[in-house]
C-alpha cells in the first residue's frame, strides 16, 4: 500500500468531545437532555458515576433550599448563655464542626461556632469567658433559594453553612456546603459517620422477612440473596428500588421485582433509609 493510499488513525477523542458529537441533536427540555446523557451511558461515551453527577447537577438546579435543608427540629444548636467547658463535651459528642448559636428565644440566631474556634478559646493564655466572643456571622437565606445559586454563593463566600428562616422571619432549618454537594456526587462520608459493613445492612427478621439499608451496595444484596439486580445505573438497592416507583417513595409505598416484594419503612424528603423485603417463592 503507497503513502497516498494510507489514511492517518483517527486521534482518541475524550468523552467529553463524544458527549458533544452526541448532542448533534439539539434536547429541547431538561427531559431530553437527560434522555441523551443515558443514551450516552448506554453507548458507553460516559461512566454510570459520571451520568450520575450531571443528572445530579441538573437536579440540582431545579431545586430550592427546602428541599435540602435539615429541619429546624434536628437542627443541632447551642446556647449562648452556655457553659464553655459544657459546650465543648457537646460539641465533641455531636462530631459536628459548625454550630449554630441562639439566644434565650431559638429563633434569635446569633451567630455560628466553629469547634476549632471554641477549642482556640478555651486553650489560649487569655481564655475568653463568653461563648459569644467566639462567633461567627450567621448567613440567613430564604427556603425559596435556588440550590445552585446557593452554591455559587458559598464557593464565592467561603461560608459553609447557612440558616434557614421562613417567610414570617423564623427559623426554618440549616443548610450547609456538603448538603448540596451530596445532591450531586451522592453520600459523603467522613470520619464520623460510622464505616459501612455490607452485612450490617441487611437484617434477618422473625418473620422471615428482612430490614435492608436504603444504602446497601447491590453487589451485597444480590450476594446476600441470589438475586442478580443489575448495577449499571444505580449503586444501592434504594436507588433501584426509587427508579422502579418512578418518584421519591413515602413510608409505607411498595414495589415488587422478581421474587422480591418491598415496603419503604423509613424515609425523608430527601432519600429513602430503610426497605422491608418479603421473598417470594421462586416459580
Amino acid at each position: 500500500m503507497s503513502e497516498d493510499d494510507s489514511s492517518p488513525l483517527p486521534e482518541k477523542r475524550s468523552w467529553l468531545e463524544r458527549l458533544s458529537h452526541a448532542f448533534s441533536g439539539e434536547p429541547e427540555t431538561r427531559d431530553d437532555l437527560i434522555e441523551i446523557l443515558r443514551d450516552a451511558r448506554s453507548n458507553g461515551l460516559i461512566e454510570g458515576d459520571t451520568l450520575r453527577m450531571l443528572e445530579g447537577a441538573l437536579a440540582v438546579s431545579a431545586m430550592t433550599v427546602a428541599d435540602v435543608m435539615v429541619p429546624r427540629a434536628q437542627m443541632v444548636s447551642l446556647p449562648s448563655d452556655g457553659k464553655l467547658l459544657d459546650l465543648m463535651k457537646y460539641v465533641v459528642e455531636s462530631g459536628h464542626s459548625r454550630f449554630p448559636v441562639h439566644g434565650e428565644d431559638r429563633d434569635e440566631i446569633v451567630g455560628i461556632l466553629l469547634a476549632k474556634d471554641l477549642l482556640r478559646g478555651i486553650v489560649a493564655d487569655n481564655a475568653v469567658q463568653d461563648i459569644r466572643d467566639l462567633l461567627r456571622p450567621a448567613v440567613l437565606i430564604p427556603e425559596s433559594k435556588r440550590l445552585n445559586v446557593l452554591l455559587r454563593e458559598f464557593r464565592s463566600s467561603r461560608n459553609h453553612m447557612a440558616i434557614v428562616v421562613d417567610e414570617h422571619g423564623g427559623v426554618a432549618g440549616l443548610i450547609t456546603i456538603e448538603d448540596v454537594l451530596e445532591e450531586i456526587v451522592g453520600e459523603i462520608d467522613d470520619e464520623h459517620d460510622d464505616a459501612a459493613d455490607a452485612s450490617a445492612g441487611i437484617a434477618a427478621q422473625s418473620d422471615g422477612q428482612f430490614v435492608v439499608e436504603a444504602l446497601t451496595a447491590i453487589d451485597d444484596f444480590n450476594e446476600r440473596f441470589g438475586a442478580d439486580f443489575p448495577d449499571d445505573e444505580f449503586d444501592t438497592i434504594g436507588g433501584l428500588v426509587t427508579a422502579g416507583i418512578g418518584h421519591l417513595p413515602e413510608v409505607g409505598e411498595e414495589y415488587t421485582s422478581g421474587r422480591f416484594h418491598f415496603t419503604v419503612m423509613q424515609a425523608d424528603q430527601r432519600r429513602l433509609h430503610s426497605l422491608r423485603v418479603r421473598l417470594h417463592a421462586a416459580s
